[in-house]
């Protein structure tokens, strides 16, 4: 499905306002950048590289168009794609025991097939060229999931899930995947990623996910956090997501969320942690993640959606913790769109803290883009849009009525500014995108893809996990069906 290697061809896109992420965080007006096959080879005005290429050089137009890095979403459940409407209006933890583990148990064959594509199609679709797969459990299908990375195109860290059983009686977390538990040991993470880690062309790396602690002995939970240190492999986890989740860090292990993910050596320059919004402060969680070199991954949307809270991110990135951006999963979120989580994490804070501006568009973006890159150890890879660096492009088209009256000749006197322009802009304004040198997107339509057959295939999967499972939509009780 994937087009032909991108290895020799050269591509010139001209024209373009390039807001490159780099450290001096140079933004480049009637900018232009030369690939040649999965690397960026130079970064300069367009008359200055325009006038030097040879006629095999592919020509991209990018006339009031803006270049960005591939935006990172380093948290997305690609297995809750199917699950977009089946637990709304619920608190964290019954969203999870009442009605998504139990959907999840609940899938088979190529489900976690279709679920991927579909994830990975939308993804594309809105700008993502890497994300981190936060939780892959066994009945979506490793080489279901690995398939899709394959076929798409995209670059990607899957997170298999290492899922240790609660034994505290106190804490009632019915979980439907335990039936399952035997298949996500340490040992299967490690046979998956001997398997699967550096494949597609090193697009795709293996991780672990680790579940997260509910009251299980800190011994279990250190065995992965060592196992992961020793192999030299990517770990994230959901950390404090819900309020309760404090209370039983303090009740069953005596210390805070970050106290406990040291002890268990969970922390490292390769850690995410997702959500972190009810950190202890006083016990020092915040030292410890910025000590450690560990990611937050911040998830405004599902937080909100969830009644969860909002993580602390202004106090985070004023202590020096390195924060990123995700989506989280489809029942929890509804989309997998980076612009919407951009535009979210830009003013949710300034409007709790009635201060307008604590985060910046531009700190939002490097949230987005560099930050996320750094967390997934590919930092020196992709991220920014530097020579020498992996050619992981979007290219976004600010042209409609919504994003009127941008006009980037105008920028140098006072115009709208092309990174406000580009954060509070929409996932569907992405014209292009690049992976790894290939074009998955052009003109706006993916390249690889038909999209309608995906989503016909979803209603068709989401029918037979339904009915497997049992569970249903929330009724509405206000409208009434006729």
């Amino acid at each position: 499905m994937l087009q032909k290697s991108s290895r020799g061809i050269s591509r010139l896109f001209i024209h373009a306002t390039i807001i490159t992420v780099n450290l001096s965080r140079d933004i480049i007006l009637d900018g232009a950048l030369l690939v040649r096959g999965n690397r960026i080879v130079a970064i300069d005005k367009t008359e200055t590289l325009a006038s030097d290429v040879d006629e095999s050089t592919e020509i991209i137009n990018c006339t009031d168009k803006i270049i960005i890095p591939g935006l990172v979403n380093t948290h997305a459940h690609l297995a809750q794609s199917l699950l977009r409407g089946l637990a709304e209006d619920l608190p964290l933890h019954s969203w999870l025991c009442d009605a998504v583990w139990p959907l999840e148990a609940n899938y088979t064959e190529e489900d976690g097939y279709t679920a991927s594509m579909l994830a990975i199609a939308e993804m594309l679709k809105t700008g993502t060229t890497c994300f981190l797969e936060a939780m892959m459990t066994h009945r979506s299908g490793l080489d279901n999931v690995v398939r899709a990375v394959e076929e798409t195109g995209i670059r990607a860290c899957l997170g298999k899930l290492i899922k240790v059983v609660e034994t505290n009686p106190g804490i009632n977390m019915r979980d439907a995947r335990d039936c399952d538990v035997e298949a996500m040991s340490i040992h299967s993470a490690l046979q998956a990623r001997q398997a699967h880690h550096g494949s597609c062309g090193d697009r795709l790396h293996m991780w672990f996910s680790a579940g997260t602690p509910r009251g299980s002995p800190l011994s279990a939970h250190s065995l992965i956090g060592e196992t992961a240190r020793a192999h030299n492999i990517g770990l994230t986890m959901h950390c404090a997501e819900a309020r309760k989740d404090l209370y039983i860090y303090r009740e069953a292990y005596d210390c805070s969320p970050f106290q406990f993910c040291q002890d268990a050596n969970l922390t490292g320059p390769k850690s995410v942690f997702a959500h972190c919004v009810h950190l202890d402060l006083a016990a020092g969680d915040f030292d410890i993640l910025r000590a450690s070199k560990s990611t937050v991954s911040h998830n405004p949307t599902s937080n909100l959606k969830l009644g969860s809270g909002v993580a602390p991110v202004p106090d985070m990135l004023a202590a020096g913790i390195n924060v990123a951006l995700g989506t989280d999963g489809a029942p929890c979120n509804n989309t997998y769109d980076m612009f919407r989580e951009m535009h979210l994490a830009s003013i949710l804070h300034g409007g709790v803290r009635e201060s307008a501006g604590l985060i910046t568009a531009y700190q939002v973006l490097e949230m987005a883009t560099i930050n996320g890159a750094r967390a997934l150890g590919l930092g020196d890879q992709i991220g920014s849009l530097e020579t020498g660096k992996k050619a992981d492009i979007v290219v976004v088209a600010p042209n409609g009525i919504g994003s009127g009256p941008w006009d980037p000749s105008q920028v140098l006197t006072g115009g709208m500014d092309p990174v406000t322009t580009l954060v509070h802009s929409s996932g569907n304004q992405v014209d292009c995108v690049m992976v790894d040198g290939n074009i998955l997107l052009s003109q706006g339509k993916l390249v690889n893809m038909k999209e309608r057959d995906w989503v016909d295939r979803a209603r068709l999967a989401i029918q037979g996990i339904r009915k497997r499972s049992g569970i249903e939509a929330r009724a509405h009780m206000e409208v009434q069906y006729r």
